[in-house]
């Protein structure tokens, strides 16, 4: 306490050596005050740092959770949203296989997805949903996001309907409707916007077609169960209104004075709406409800307008396998008059699809290719294959089998290779309703000066030689 620097440093005073006595009882008494006012410094200093670094840690986790939840609504929400290579949103949380996976992107297992049971059959679907809750697993969200991300155009789903089953007439709001028969034998009925009606019957391997907001049915008339592969023009959600949830909605004096049924607002008020969604249905007392039943044809012009007979239409032969169009071409090139009336059809109406099947032999190979107009998606009818894809992102090969979809998105190119004994067998749909374009490996190496592709590879020019080109058309190939 008597050191001078101390107490010149703690009060700021010169020390008078004549008076000690004052000076220390002056400081004794300082030095309590200034103890006591340290301690109360230090404590509040304390207490605002605590403050200080409280709210910086909140505002930490609040940023890291906003740019948690941005991410996951712009993957689930928005089509521009960052690179599909990154993690998907989450789904809900009792979901399953949770894993994500690059192939889910471009692949879905759609005969392990969620069945969507009714009276008369079933319906299976690989699609987006605008709530992720919607989803079933993480699998059938990484697929949903991709397509919609993509803007593809196309939704994919199964749809059986058992021995007298029928798909209630219906339209979709959003979306055009290509269909190819897998098995069974259906009666279509289509409504245009005049009121016109074509009917029309259709067997296994032929396509039907149903443009957009118009009203159609499909009635299984055969013995066994009718499979069909069903593909929609939207990325988004699919819309859809049955004829008789339309009918439930509508007040019934409204009802009433539109239908003047006999017996007026009272007979409306003898329709009792079931508890079971009829979208597919088959009622168990239909032999009671119906006594007559036809299943007429219409004018061809008509029909050709929504059908078209793709496993009798013209084959493409390959080396590796066999390639079969319901397709538009320009000025019907390749058509015969009846598929001229169903491609003029299918590029009068916007937003349409052109379908294709495609068998490769066991070990064939569709070569690598890419479109320009178009996305790709296809469904497995049998056999199994190797797809490998080169977009914007690096995809490891993966396995396709019975029943899986596939996405290919635009320009970006890529290969079906068949891995099993049997041929590899599969309906294809392309996002275009004009002419497909598509280039293949071989035509761009060929079509490329040796020089230009010397310097670009750092071989001899002479090395391009080796190359060949063949009288046949090599885009499905053997070894």
């Amino acid at each position: 306490m008597d050191n001078p620097s101390f107490e010149l440093q703690e009060h700021g005073l010169e020390r008078n050596h004549s008076n000690k006595v004052l000076q220390k009882t002056y400081y004794v008494c300082k030095h309590d005050e200034k103890k006591s006012c340290s301690l109360m410094r230090i404590f509040l200093v304390c207490f605002l740092a605590c403050l200080i670094t409280t709210a910086i840690g909140v505002l930490i986790l609040c940023l890291v959770y906003l740019g948690h939840y941005q991410r996951t609504s712009e993957l689930v929400m928005n089509p521009s949203a960052p690179d599909i290579g990154k993690d998907p949103p989450q789904a809900s949380s009792n979901n399953t296989n949770t894993v994500a996976e690059p192939r889910f992107y471009f692949m879905s297992q759609l005969t392990k997805s969620k069945v969507f049971a009714f009276e008369g059959g079933e319906i299976q679907w690989a699609r987006y949903r605008n709530d992720p809750k919607d989803y079933t697993n993480d699998k059938e969200m990484q697929f949903g996001v991709s397509i919609n991300r993509h803007q593809s155009k196309m939704t994919v789903g199964t749809l059986k309907i058992v021995s007298k089953g029928l798909r209630a007439p219906h339209w979709h709001f959003n979306a055009n409707e290509h269909g190819f028969l897998l098995q069974g034998k259906a009666w279509i009925g289509v409504v245009d916007d005049g009121g016109v009606v074509t009917t029309y019957n259709v067997t296994a391997g032929q396509v039907i077609f149903f443009p957009k907001n118009t009203l159609h049915w499909v009635k299984n008339v055969g013995d066994e169960d009718c499979l069909f592969v069903l593909f929609f023009t939207t990325h988004d959600e699919l819309s859809t209104m049955d004829v008789d949830d339309a009918f439930y909605m509508t007040p019934e004096d409204i009802a009433s004075r539109s239908l003047k049924p006999e017996g007026g607002v009272n007979f409306i008020r003898t329709f009792k709406k079931p508890k079971e969604d009829q979208a597919v249905n088959l009622p168990k007392n239909l032999v009671e409800l119906i006594q007559n039943a036809s299943y007429v044809q219409s004018n061809y012009t008509d029909v050709w307008k929504y059908f078209y007979d793709l496993k009798g239409s013209k084959e493409f032969v390959f080396p590796g396998g066999i390639i079969q169009w319901a397709r538009y071409r320009r000025n019907g090139n390749g058509l015969n008059n009846t598929e001229k009336i169903y491609s003029e059809s299918v590029n009068s109406h916007a937003d349409t699809l052109t379908l294709g099947t495609l068998r490769i032999k066991s070990n064939g190979l569709r070569q690598p290719h890419f479109h320009f107009n178009a996305h790709e998606m296809g469904y497995v009818i049998s056999g199994c294959g190797q797809i490998g894809i080169v977009g914007d992102k690096p995809v490891q090969d993966f396995r396709v089998d019975i029943g899986d979809v596939f996405f290919f998105p635009i320009g970006t190119q890529h290969y079906i290779k068949s891995i099993c004994d049997e041929d590899l067998f599969m309906i294809l749909a392309f996002s275009t309703g004009n002419q497909l374009e598509t280039l293949d490996m071989d035509d761009y190496f060929h079509a490329t000066p040796d020089h230009i592709l010397a310097q670009l590879f750092l071989k001899k020019q002479g090395e391009f030689q080796k190359i060949p080109k063949f009288a046949e058309d090599q885009a499905v190939n053997l070894p």
